[in-house]
């Protein structure tokens, strides 16, 4: 069975920052053409300023998230905010008396946090937001434990439908935010939220990825 371990692992959420403040300009460019056109410069604002309390710290995995989901709960604007505070809150509160995360840790880390989202959002699959980025993603997970994959096949799957599921936001009527406005025309964009989300599930595999060791 594989496993990490959950102290000094804040690093992790560090490279999940950087990987949105590179990409600032990219998410707010998506955003510009059905949204606000903030997303990005939203994003790397709160992930950055958790970065800067997170670095030097040594912090484990549950305290970094914790850092970074109270953040972007209480310091930034803009809907997503909220929606990923809850996220990364639920995320740390899961594992923060774990020591060695498994995948059925991890999983049920997921799910917590996609509970999170889901009790203050009403959207659901196909309304072209972050869940159809974040439900297919976990479900891939689950379904690849469930075959008797390893925890670092199932991360892989995890990835390949978290990608899959942001390009599936093109072909979707924006039912929910200001892009429902739009209707039809907020066809053939990408959603700003499931294209973050996609960046974030992407760069979390990446850092617990490597670190995996058979228990």
């Amino acid at each position: 069975m594989q496993q990490f371990q959950n102290a000094k692992s804040g690093e992790i959420v560090l490279s999940l920052a950087d990987r949105i403040i590179e990409n600032r300009a990219y998410l707010s460019e998506i955003d510009g053409k059905i949204g606000d056109g903030d997303h990005g410069v939203n994003m790397a604002k709160g992930f950055g300023m958790a970065a800067e309390r997170i670095k030097g710290t040594d912090m484990s995995l549950a305290e970094a998230l914790d850092t970074l989901g109270t953040v972007l709960m209480t310091e930034i604007g803009g809907s997503m905010g909220p929606l990923y505070g809850v996220m990364f809150t639920q995320f740390a509160e899961t594992i923060e008396k774990s020591d060695a995360i498994d995948a059925t840790a991890f999983s049920t880390m997921l799910h917590n946090g996609l509970d999170g989202i889901q009790a203050i959002g009403s959207a659901k699959v196909g309304d072209k937001t972050l869940l159809d980025t974040l439900v297919p993603a976990i479900t891939a997970f689950d379904t690849a434990i469930g075959s008797g994959k390893s925890f670092g096949e199932a991360l892989q799957a995890l990835v390949a439908a978290a990608e899959a599921g942001r390009d599936s936001t093109r072909d979707l009527v924006a039912k929910i935010g200001r892009a429902s406005r739009l209707g039809e025309r907020s066809l053939g964009v990408l959603d700003a939220g499931a294209t973050s989300c996609a960046l974030i599930l992407t760069s979390l595999a990446e850092g617990v990825e490597p670190r995996l060791q058979s228990a």
